[in-house]
């Protein structure tokens, strides 16, 4: 599949780089996005770039807009899949209003100020009226902090008919040390808020692709707090997850962990609870909220490649055309393709719809913290008046 040249016509820019030198890297893509103006800069870089750096070498680079990103486990450019670099999504004075603020101490009571700062913040755009067709959220969490799932209901339900989307913070898969920046200063066990008032036509949306099987796993021994499972069916976690997908223990890691995802059924859908790690007791640790008595089912994975685009080419009828995505995808999607030897037909995609963004420790959707999902944001052109 071959990727097919798209212009911004919404006036969003979209520039990375995979210079190792994170000075030379920022002007690299300072250069690439022009001068703007540009109020709002979304940046998400590889851990192998210092934070503090890049938050002041954007500031300094564009010194009248604000600059708000995250640490990933590997980035999506304009040319396709990197890891070790920079992605940045700039967006214009015009067409766009945006507001953002930090949500501090996400794992204390972080929590309890979520609603109260959402309200808030919404209110800047106007009272009363739907405001889901012109303004959106996106949350950006400390991929380490374990407390997306309560901070996303707090956010969601201040937010109404706004729809929200985002993503955790990665490490490359070290789990030692995520970060945020906002405005030139980094920022941890925290999480960034930033409401999106757009002229332009956009829509949110999800694609996963698994098919839950028969066989079920049941949490019956946990640490909630940490997101560790020590037993499942009252047996060694690790021990009992390899023989439900026929491998042994020792092989177990984040392949199989990719390729072999747990859902639990949430309504009428099934979402991912995806695996981290295993730990050397024979325990798991998860990237979402566990609880004991939560039923897994071990499902199956489907066509990524095909399961994607359908979704995407879904989007661009319903908008007309895709101008830019914004999107946040697993890192454990990213795990799976390479596995399955179709990353370069994911990136085709990727590229053919502008998809800017990263690779995920988990992805918002709404009032959800998913695993193993893409989720994003596209963006359309505005309809042109026809000619008198």
């Amino acid at each position: 599949m071959q990727a097919e040249p798209r212009s911004e016509n919404s006036g969003l820019r979209s520039a990375a780089s995979e210079k190792a030198g994170t000075r030379a890297a920022v002007e690299e893509i300072a250069a690439t996005l022009g001068s703007g103006p540009f109020q709002h800069i979304v940046v998400m870089y590889s851990p192998a770039h210092d934070a503090q750096l890049v938050g002041q070498s954007f500031q300094r680079a564009f010194p009248g807009a604000q600059i708000s990103g995250c640490s990933t486990s590997g980035e999506i450019a304009p040319q396709g899949m990197m890891q070790g670099g920079i992605v940045a999504l700039a967006f214009p004075n015009e067409g766009f209003r945006i507001v953002a603020d930090v949500i501090a101490d996400v794992d204390q009571a972080g929590v309890e100020h979520a609603s109260e700062l959402a309200r808030k913040m919404k209110h800047r755009f106007g009272s009363g009226g739907p405001m889901g067709d012109r303004l959106f959220a996106l949350l950006l969490v400390d991929g380490l902090s374990n407390a997306e799932e309560m901070l996303i209901a707090a956010v969601h339900w201040a937010m109404d008919d706004v729809q929200l989307i985002g993503g955790s913070a990665g490490d490359d898969l070290a789990f030692r040390e995520t970060s945020l920046i906002h405005n030139g200063r980094i920022i941890q066990r925290a999480a960034l808020l930033i409401l999106v008032e757009s002229k332009q036509p956009f829509q949110v949306f999800k694609s996963q692709n698994f098919e839950p099987t028969g066989t079920k796993l049941v949490v019956t021994a946990a640490d909630t707090e940490m997101r560790v499972v020590h037993e499942l069916n009252a047996e060694p976690a690790a021990k009992e997850y390899a023989a439900a997908i026929g491998i042994l223990p020792d092989d177990l890691g984040p392949f199989s962990f990719a390729s072999y995802p747990l859902v639990v059924r949430v309504g009428g859908d099934y979402y991912c609870r995806s695996i981290r790690n295993m730990n050397p007791d024979g325990s798991l640790t998860f990237f979402c909220a566990i609880d004991e008595g939560l039923v897994f089912t071990v499902a199956n994975p489907q066509d990524m490649v095909q399961s994607t685009l359908t979704t995407l080419q879904r989007v661009e009828a319903s908008l007309g055309t895709i101008d830019t995505v914004l999107g946040f995808d697993c890192i454990l999607r990213r795990l799976d393709a390479e596995n399955r030897q179709i990353r370069h037909q994911l990136a085709d995609i990727y590229r053919r719809f502008n998809v800017i963004g990263f690779h995920t420790y988990g992805e918002q959707f709404n009032a959800m913290h998913l695993n193993q999902t893409l989720t994003g944001i596209a963006f359309g052109v505005p309809q042109r008046a026809p000619a008198s």
